[in-house]
């Protein structure tokens, strides 16, 4: 939600108001207009804002103004719940910097080796972003130093408790000075969480942005379902809608999984999301979502945290959230920017009392419920998803580059530029989205082509 407020109106520097300006960044959000006056203090602040509302750029903004560029140590620390959202994170982070010379952004997270981390972390940084986990490891080996870290910055710490990484975080913040700026962002903050995280923060600022979302915006929908029918109404509404992308929401990971396998058994490109993945299988898995060779995405609420999906038809809650503001968090996933979203809820006769805190919750906006027999399939065909993954074994380390992939499609293997999507190259492998028409011969052109002045293997990503 916009402030109206201007980026000018704060102590910014005319470099970094320009580098703003070139971003598209106009006008504060709410959290940013709050907040961001308190970090540019040095005060410490706890904001408790939804997905979305520009909590990074109010940080990432009051991290680097306040960062000395000549002192090589690193100043600043940002612990994030999941790699993902380390990596958006720092991405982030390092499009705000661009204006400032030399300024070094480093990413620690689990599942990358830790070899080259400790090499990195040898020539130095300026921020580090990681994960509780992988920080903790480089704590113990002694290869991270932590004691000229002037800012900290716990992003969305209701998740990193829900994780189970309270004592990760802990000892990490113990390692910090006592003498610094803490920020907490979190998109939920309960008595629990206070309680836990006072002893971080000194005379905090609390700052809260209401989740409500524009019913212009967002259109909210509610269906009457028996409990036991849950996963044929969830492909039946998928049938009706025929969204690109959607990410449907269960409370547990046992039904994630059933409901993935009932909806490819209806036809579906389905995949399920949860805690306890292999990080390959999770990095796999929300790159064929989020390059749109996979319809539907079912995950936990905490699998989907910083999840960055730029555009996202529909969020379908198949489980009511038993919290009404992870209710808000959830659907605030769709209708971002300019476009209209569609946020679906399923409920069954014994979940209306979670829905009626939802009500209770958004200020007596009433759910507005419809009939299942109002979601009749759109047509015969199957949905399918618009583009299909190559996956090649070959990646960062081999000094693979997303060009070098576009270079190979389009030159000899003749493929046309728009018939590419994104390209995401990792360590030791990188993944490319192609229009599904020409999916199978884009595997046997690129298996024939050499990338990179080499042959490479190619697999194509099904089901």
């Amino acid at each position: 939600m916009k402030s109206k407020a201007p980026f000018s109106a704060l102590p910014l520097s005319a470099a970094q108001l320009a580098n703003l300006a070139s971003l598209d960044y106009q006008e504060m959000t709410d959290i940013q207009a709050k907040s961001l006056p308190l970090i540019l203090d040095r005060k410490d602040v706890i904001a408790q804002a939804k997905t979305g509302s520009g909590k990074t750029a109010a940080f990432g903004l009051g991290l680097l103004h306040n960062l000395n560029p000549t002192l090589f140590a690193i100043q600043a620390l940002v612990i994030c719940p999941t790699r993902e959202l380390a990596d958006q994170v720092a991405k982030s982070l390092r499009q705000l910097a661009r204006h400032m010379d030399n300024i070094k952004i480093l990413t620690l997270c689990g599942g990358s080796p830790m070899g080259p981390q400790i090499g990195s972390l040898e020539h130095g940084a300026h921020i580090i972003v990681g994960t509780p986990g992988r920080l903790h490891d480089h704590l113990a080996r002694g290869t991270l130093d932590l004691r000229r870290v002037s800012m900290l910055v716990l992003d969305e710490a209701d998740r990193m408790i829900d994780m189970g990484f309270y004592d990760e975080v802990v000892n990490i913040v113990r390692q910090c000075p006592k003498h610094r700026q803490t920020m907490l962002f979190s998109a939920t903050y309960t008595e629990d969480i206070r309680k836990q995280s006072a002893g971080f923060l000194r005379q905090p600022v609390e700052i809260k942005v209401e989740s409500f979302h524009d019913a212009n915006h967002i259109e909210q929908r509610f269906y009457d379902v028996e409990h036991t029918r849950r996963n044929d109404a969830a492909a039946q509404i998928i049938e009706h809608f025929r969204p690109v992308s959607t990410l449907a929401f269960c409370n547990t990971k046992i039904h994630c999984r059933e409901l993935a396998q009932a909806l490819r058994e209806r036809g579906l490109s389905a995949q399920a999301l949860y805690g306890d993945m292999e990080q390959r299988d999770r990095d796999e898995i929300l790159v064929r979502f989020a390059n749109r060779s996979c319809s539907v995405l079912v995950a936990t609420d905490v699998a989907a945290r910083g999840l960055d999906i730029a555009s996202l038809d529909m969020v379908l809650n198949v489980d009511v959230s038993r919290d009404a503001e992870v209710h808000v968090h959830r659907i605030g996933r769709t209708g971002r920017g300019k476009e209209r979203g569609l946020a679906v809820t399923l409920a069954s006769a014994d979940e209306k009392k979670w829905v009626r805190l939802i009500e209770e919750y958004q200020q007596g906006v009433k759910a507005v419920w419809h009939h299942l027999t109002e979601a009749a399939p759109a047509d015969g065909k199957t949905l399918q998803p618009p583009m299909a993954t190559l996956e090649i074994a070959s990646g960062r380390k081999d000094k693979l580059r997303p060009g070098d992939v576009l270079g190979a499609l389009t030159g000899d293997a003749g493929f046309k530029g728009e018939q590419i999507g994104k390209i995401n190259v990792f360590d030791f492998s990188t993944f490319v989205a192609v229009e599904r028409n020409i999916a199978y011969e884009a595997l046997q052109r690129l298996s024939n082509t050499n990338i990179k002045g080499k042959r490479c293997r190619v697999r194509l990503l099904d089901e």
